[in-house]
């Protein structure tokens, strides 16, 4: 019995490990991002547009398509609504 809980056990070391040196290249590949960013933005870049080009890029066409429709359709709807009454702010 207990040679099967140390075989098990070693087991889930080796998953606990992998995920965890994952977690390690994954920060570091972040941390690798935040310095490109970094430097797109010390050149003048808007980041935030550079970030929408990325997700936008990750999408298909049709995807594209229908956010773009959604986007449109949303934006009219607000335009033809009447104005609303200002929220009151919470006491």
């Amino acid at each position: 019995m207990s040679d099967e809980i140390g075989i098990a056990g070693n087991r889930v070391r080796s998953f606990v490990e992998r995920v965890e040196q994952l977690e390690q290249e994954i920060a570091e590949l972040n941390e690798q991002k935040k310095e490109v960013f970094s430097e797109a933005k010390g050149e003048g870049y808007d980041v935030k547009i550079l970030k929408e080009i990325i997700k936008l890029r990750k999408q298909d066409q049709e995807e594209r398509d229908e956010h773009e429709t959604l986007l449109d359709v949303y934006m009219r709807a607000m335009d033809a609504a009447p104005e609303a009454a200002p929220v009151a702010e919470a006491a």
